[in-house]
């Protein structure tokens, strides 16, 4: 379910599910932010890019998700990596979205490129355990 963004705009909250999540690749890019904890989305659907995963805002059993108290650096940080564009949100490869969490609301990048083939994840976390 997504919020008004008025509502969430001074949210300081992010909600990670691919790379960035603690102990992957990209989690430097979390360096100076603070692990809240975890939560499972319903509201988020995964799907395997291959090197990582893209979430798009469609119903699910439940995906795994961290959450991170991030400043407005790091959410820009996170912004560059994730090719998300302020002005014109669905031309780059992620939009952002707020979902709520058990924390409170969180920013959610949602990828914006065409999924079709790609393997879903529609319960537990990326990258998938066998």
């Amino acid at each position: 379910m997504h919020t008004p963004v008025l509502a969430v705009r001074r949210t300081a909250l992010v909600a990670v599910y691919g790379t960035l999540k603690r102990g992957l690749r990209n989690h430097h890019w979390l360096d100076g932010a603070e692990f809240v904890g975890t939560d499972i989305l319903t509201s988020v659907t995964l799907y395997d890019i291959g090197p990582y995963p893209g979430a798009r805002a469609e119903p699910s059993r439940g995906v795994e998700v961290e959450v991170f108290r991030v400043d407005a650096a790091g959410l820009k940080r996170l912004d560059r990596l994730e090719d998300y564009r302020v002005r014109q949100p669905k031309s780059g490869d992620y939009d952002r979205a707020v979902h709520h969490t058990a924390f409170g609301p969180a920013w959610l990048y949602l990828y914006n490129r065409d999924v079709t083939g790609c393997p879903v994840i529609r319960q537990g976390g990326w990258p998938a355990v066998a």
